[in-house]
C-alpha cells in the first residue's frame, strides 16, 4: 500500500486514511493466517487418516500372523511333550500370550496417565484470554 502524505489543511484526513489502511492490512493479514491455519489442519487430518489406515491394516495382518504363530507354538509344545494333552498345550500358550498382553496394556495405561493435558489446556485458555483482552 502506497500512500503519500502531504502536510496541509487535509492532514487529518490523510492520517485517517493511513490508519484505516493499516487496519485493513491487519485484517487481511489475519484472514490470510486463518486461511493458512485451515489448510494446515486439513493437511494434518489427511495425513493422520492415511497413517491410521496403514496402522489398522498392518495391525490386522499382524493379528493373523500372531494367531498362526500361536498355533505353531502349540504344536511345537505337543511335539516336545507328547504326554501333555492338546488342551494343556493350548492352555499354556494361551496363558503366556495373555500375560504378555496384560503387561503391554498395563504399560500403555501407565504411559496414558503420564500425559498431562492440563498444561496445554491452560496455555490455550491464557492465549484466548490474551486475545480477547488485547482488543
Amino acid at each position: 500500500m502506497s500512500t503519500s502524505v502531504s502536510p496541509g489543511p487535509n492532514s487529518s484526513s490523510s492520517v485517517t486514511e493511513i490508519v484505516s489502511g493499516i487496519v485493513s492490512d491487519v485484517q487481511d493479514l489475519g484472514m490470510q493466517h486463518l486461511d493458512l491455519f485451515r489448510r494446515e489442519i486439513k493437511e494434518d487430518v489427511r495425513k493422520t487418516t492415511d497413517a491410521v489406515s496403514s496402522l489398522a491394516t498392518g495391525f490386522a495382518i499382524m493379528q493373523v500372523g500372531a494367531f498362526l504363530i500361536s498355533l505353531m507354538l502349540v504344536h511345537l509344545l505337543i511335539a516336545f511333550a507328547p504326554n501333555l494333552p492338546v488342551w494343556g498345550s493350548y492352555g499354556i500358550i494361551g496363558l503366556a500370550v495373555c500375560v504378555i498382553g496384560t503387561a503391554a496394556v498395563l504399560y500403555g495405561v501407565k504411559r496414558w496417565k503420564s500425559i498431562d493435558a492440563r498444561q496445554t489446556a491452560q496455555v490455550m485458555k491464557d492465549d484466548a484470554k490474551w486475545l480477547t483482552n488485547s482488543k
